[in-house]
């Protein structure tokens, strides 16, 4: 049974304050569910070599070190803080399954070009159209390229920016939430988060949306086109368009390395 509000404030009193491994356990019991919620709106279909219960339990480890490093003292929602560990976790393990076909591969990154080259020609973001004129293929395919896209993880925030020890990906939350990093990196972590609002701050109104609704919110990229009254594909287009000019920014900035 869900814990009341009352109860959930003092299982996070209990476990963060006196550590208590029963209320540990309460808390990751009762936000389990954002695992099966996470799971199903990241990836509609799950590739031959993997079962359901395979993404569930990638998104399990995701959701115990949510719970482990989070600090209720923040002013981040817990909610928002777990599903993006949760999927994180499970395009983690996505990626090290390569599940994608190289075809696939090679077609997204094909569309990647293709929207940039156009978007830098004509000034603004192409559409369905002009981009599948510009491949040579027909307009549902660019739709369905664009769909799988998202559902990949390929292009993100998260994979632009590499980790305070110049090696390993920092995951986009992290520049939300402090955890418990040592002076030095908690410094560096500072300044990529007021280097990462410069960025977000310069992007069009709506692209802006898209990276708050998805990164701090949590919707898919269906929900946003839901809210934002367009088709799916035309948020992967507003998502990649923001990427690829906060990479611009980030670059040039020089205190972000860019993957």
């Amino acid at each position: 049974m869900p814990l009341s509000v009352d109860q959930l404030k003092r299982a996070w009193i209990d476990y963060k304050v006196y550590k208590d491994p029963s209320a540990r356990v309460e808390l990751i019991d009762h936000f389990s569910y954002l695992v099966k919620i996470t799971a199903g709106r990241l990836v509609a279909s799950v590739p031959g070599s993997l079962e359901k219960e395979d993404l569930v339990g990638a998104g399990v480890v995701g959701l115990v070190k949510a719970v482990d490093q989070y600090d209720p003292t923040r002013e981040v929602k817990f909610e928002t803080y777990a599903i993006a560990l949760i999927r994180g976790a499970i395009l983690e393990m996505l990626r090290t399954e390569d599940w994608i076909p190289r075809s696939m591969r090679d077609k997204l990154k094909a569309l990647d070009r293709a929207v940039l080259k156009l978007e830098h020609e004509l000034g603004r973001t192409p559409t369905e159209r002009e981009v599948a004129e510009y491949l040579c293929v027909a307009e549902v395919d660019v739709r369905d390229l664009m769909v799988r896209s998202q559902r990949t993880g390929i292009y993100s925030l998260d994979d632009m920016i590499v980790g305070v020890d110049g090696e390993d990906h920092m995951p986009f939350i992290e520049m939300i939430e402090d955890d418990e990093a040592d002076p030095s990196e908690e410094t560096e972590k500072r300044e990529l988060r007021r280097l990462l609002a410069g960025g977000v701050e310069t992007l069009p109104e709506r692209e802006r949306l898209v990276v708050s609704l998805y990164y701090y919110e949590g919707l898919t990229f269906k929900e946003i086109g839901q809210v934002l009254s367009v088709s799916e594909s035309r948020i992967y287009q507003l998502h990649a368009s923001a990427m690829k000019r906060l990479q611009v920014y980030l670059e040039d900035t020089g205190g972000v390395t860019a993957a």
